[in-house]
């Protein structure tokens, strides 16, 4: 686990990184280096809205998966890394350009 916990402090050292989350494939957080809120509310949403997006990659194509998937608003941006037995979550600042 320490490769794993090297990697997610390395990923949340980036600027503008607020944190990342890895969930396994029932969405029970493993690790997190958000605060408990921001994990709630991530963890809680962001399989649902995976499925949704792997569902809809499969009917248009029933040979391909989901790989990634990002979400941007105007003050956030969402990345998720489904897998097969866990989810990487990286919620960061939205750039301005």
């Amino acid at each position: 686990m320490t490769e794993v916990e090297a990697t997610l402090q390395r990923i949340s050292g980036h600027k503008g990184v607020l944190g990342c989350i890895v969930l396994n494939a029932d969405g029970i957080v493993l690790k997190t280096t958000c605060d408990s809120e921001l994990t709630d509310l991530h963890a809680s949403l962001i399989p649902q809205l995976a499925a949704m997006a792997r569902n809809m990659v499969r009917e248009l194509d029933p040979q391909n998966d989901l790989e990634f998937l990002r979400v941007r608003s105007h003050k956030q941006e969402v990345m998720v890394a489904p897998s097969g037995d866990c989810v990487l979550i990286v919620i960061q600042e939205a750039k301005t350009s």
